[in-house]
């Protein structure tokens, strides 16, 4: 049998520390775990959500701006008709002149959509 020698070799244990004199602030790492996790959080969410509202915003609001329009050109065009109805000359278009003052609104229109057809920018072709 073979001896085995009476000495460890591991090495020796060091004295325990007093840990009664070291000033360790563990009652305020909560705190500062919970403040590292909404300021990361804040972070992330400000980088994803912000453009994401800021779209969300555009829509929405152009969407509001083409129903108010759309609304506002349709109530000024049946406006626009009542007027020449009741202004148009019984003496030159008869007592029912209705279909006047729609064919005089329906040329102001399209003398506008004219206009704006000739102003528009002609596509480039890029085949």
């Amino acid at each position: 049998m073979s001896e085995h020698p009476s000495e460890t070799t591991l090495p020796p244990v060091p004295d325990p520390v007093d840990l009664s004199t070291t000033r360790v602030r563990t009652d305020d790492w909560p705190t500062q775990a919970t403040d590292t996790i909404v300021k990361v959080v804040g972070t992330a969410s400000d980088k994803v959500t912000g453009p994401v509202t800021t779209a969300a915003r555009a829509i929405v609001f152009g969407l509001f701006a083409a129903i108010l329009g759309t609304t506002a050109l349709v109530l000024v065009s049946i406006l626009a008709v009542r007027l020449l109805n009741n202004y148009l000359p019984d003496s030159v278009f008869g007592e029912e002149h209705v279909w006047a003052a729609h064919l005089l609104i329906g040329l102001a229109f399209s003398g506008v959509a004219l206009v704006l057809w000739a102003k528009r920018k002609p596509r480039s072709d890029e085949g």
